[in-house]
């Protein structure tokens, strides 16, 4: 490197919902841009709004030390959408002047990139930045593991851990009660967690948003277990299946069961509890290798792009293929075509 160069001048930021490994992505990007290339990296505050209310702070390398198993984020974040229309009191409707204001950021500090961590909203912002003119690059993070593009985000799989080791502890008390216990885990299009797991966790039934479901389908397979001397029964229910908005999908599901069978149920709603804690080591260094490749792409000049995972291999994916498209599951998975030789139920089967 030119040592008589200006040093290359980054921004990071974060946003929509936090994840466990956000901490550590931060620090993968901030240190493998400040040690290996001499970069100078600025955190934005709270995702998005850090960059149009210009609020954000140096990070140095001695404050990325001691983040990497620290859940949340250090730099906070915020659902804010940038290019969100917003009506102006009437009828009509208007774009704000955020994204100038964000360019006005980018331009008065003299950034070279921002790296934008997130999820699809994310990067459908981050796409739409980069056609405006600034040099961006994604990072994908969700627990739902639903991007676009990626085999993997980080935080889906601690929050495997996480509703796995609260389907583990309902199997205890539901064998003692002999009870129907529905747990409802998130995933408002994609049913990866609620797949993974409920596999992982021993569900004897999985409703997941890909594969539409028949009540009577899952209460016949409760009844079953019952015919067959098996006391209990696990449901794992994704939240974003077909059901009444005024209530929860658990609620749905365990009304609809006692209705129809008799057998007492009881349900959990994970909710907020996936997203917490500190990340696995698998997520810590998932993260860890998408931010030290982030700033290689900055080094490199590869803007517009999301960093991704494929075949275990990192490359990148043009950000205008991202935005606005899921990763959903296939009703085909293997995961899912395994479960059923093994008599796992995923409510579809009299239909």
């Amino acid at each position: 490197m030119d040592k008589s160069a200006k040093p290359r001048r980054i921004g990071i930021l974060t946003a929509g919902g936090d994840c466990p490994g956000l901490n550590a992505a931060i620090r993968g990007v901030g240190k493998t841009a400040i040690v290996e290339y001499g970069m100078e990296v600025y955190g934005f505050n709270a995702g998005y709004l850090g960059l149009i209310n210009k609020d954000y702070i140096v990070l140095k390398e001695s404050q990325l030390s001691g983040i990497l198993t620290v859940g949340g984020t250090i730099l906070g974040t915020s659902r804010e959408k940038p290019y969100k229309i917003v009506k102006n009191g009437s009828s009509e409707a208007e774009k704000t002047d955020k994204p100038e204001m964000i360019k006005q950021t980018y331009t008065d500090l003299e950034l070279d990139c921002v790296v934008c961590i997130g999820g699809n909203g994310t990067m459908k912002t981050a796409h739409m930045l980069a056609k405006e003119g600034l040099n961006v690059i994604g990072i994908p993070k969700t627990i739902d593991n639903d991007v676009w593009g990626t085999d993997v985000t980080f935080g889906f799989e601690s929050a495997v851990q996480i509703a796995t080791d609260a389907i583990d502890r309902l199997h205890t008390t539901a064998n003692s009660h002999q009870r129907v216990m529905i747990i409802e885990v998130m995933g408002h299009h994609a049913g990866w967690l609620a797949l993974y797991s409920g596999m992982a966790g021993g569900g004897d039934i999985i409703l997941l948003p890909e594969l539409p479901y028949n009540i009577r389908s899952v209460c016949k397979k409760i009844e079953k277990r019952y015919e067959e001397k098996k006391p209990y029964s696990i449901v794992v229910v994704a939240e974003g299946i077909d059901h009444p908005k005024n209530r929860s999908a658990a609620s749905h599901i365990a009304e609809a069961i006692e209705t129809y069978t008799e057998i007492e149920t009881r349900k959990t709603v994970l909710g907020y509890i996936q997203r917490g804690g500190s990340p696995t080591p698998m997520d810590r260094i998932l993260a860890t290798r998408y931010g030290a490749f982030a700033a290689q792409c900055i080094a490199e000049g590869c803007f517009g792009t999301m960093v991704a995972m494929r075949q275990n291999e990192l490359t990148t994916v043009p950000l205008s293929e991202v935005g606005g498209k899921l990763r959903l599951v296939d009703t085909d998975d293997p995961l899912i075509q395994k479960a059923r030789k093994m008599g796992v139920s995923f409510g579809d089967e009299y239909l």
